[in-house]
């Protein structure tokens, strides 16, 4: 029994030695596979405006910002509204921060907005009631598909006639109306950030500048001027209009660049409130 047993304890000696010379041919433990990165956020842009009160004048400024992008888009803008944070120096938002939006409608041109009754709490004074309505129907009426814009408060409009005190809602709907916004001097509509374009290029934008001469100039990315040339806004400063151009250039290559809008100087012919869109062909 002794020698059996003997036996017995060198085979498992044996065996346990052979298994782990086995695991050490296989290599190490392989190290387990790194956690999956999260899928980036689409995003998308939209433009809303925001009052400012300047040297005691109160008018509109827009903005673009970057928010996740969405299937409601005229939510969203508004929702960025109330929610964002204005980065233009000096501006501010006039919709009380627990505004809610109780319903979106949209129908043949007309955006009807349903806001809780919290949209009645604020308190900007008169002409700050006006730019204040002018800020929704301008942010909304950015979307081709909206014209006009009108309100109702807890799903009645008589609930907000009187809306913030001096401006009531009896003018409704509510037309786009761009007369009070100073800032910035020009935005430009196309191209977009980024965007691939051919000859010829359609620019399209708005400007508040002297009278009325928007000019423009393509560059590559070495800096050199491929193309130039000026348009006419529909109206001169202080009043503003939309412009449109079209460009044509023959660049030598694929590449990148960048298309600037301006303002010439009519003092020394520098460029003002310049635009810069990068640009790729």
């Amino acid at each position: 029994m002794k020698v059996i047993r003997n036996l017995f304890v060198s085979f498992m000696f044996l065996a346990l030695v052979s298994l782990s010379g086995c695991q050490s041919q296989t290599g190490p433990t392989p190290e387990p596979s790194p956690e999956p990165e999260p899928p980036a956020v689409e995003t998308m842009k939209v433009a809303v405006y925001y009052l400012k009160d300047s040297n005691n004048e109160m008018y509109l400024v827009r903005e673009v910002h970057e928010i996740p992008k969405s299937t409601g888009v005229a939510r969203a803008a508004l929702e960025e509204l109330i929610n964002g944070t204005p980065v233009t120096t000096g501006a501010f938002k006039v919709l009380p921060a627990d505004t809610k939006i109780l319903e979106v409608n949209i129908k043949n041109g007309l955006a009807t907005i349903d806001f809780s009754e919290e949209v009645l709490h604020a308190n900007v004074g008169a002409s700050g009631e006006t730019l204040g309505i002018a800020s929704i129907v301008n942010t909304l009426t950015e979307f081709p598909t909206i014209k006009k814009v009108q309100f109702t408060v807890n799903g009645k409009a008589e609930n907000g006639m009187d809306w913030w005190g001096h401006v009531g809602l009896y003018n409704q709907p509510f037309a786009r109306d761009l007369s009070s916004v100073y800032e910035p001097a020009i935005w430009v509509t196309a191209p977009v950030d980024g965007q691939t374009i051919a000859s010829p290029l359609k620019i399209t934008g708005n400007a508040r500048v002297f009278e009325a001469v928007v000019s423009y100039r393509l560059r590559d990315v070495q800096g050199n001027i491929l193309a130039e040339g000026n348009t006419m806004a529909a109206a001169g400063a202080p009043g503003r209009g939309d412009f449109e151009a079209s460009l044509t250039f023959t660049p030598s290559a694929a590449g990148s660049g960048q298309l600037e809008v301006f303002e010439a100087s009519m003092k020394d012919g520098s460029d003002l409130n310049k635009v810069i869109i990068p640009v790729k062909w």
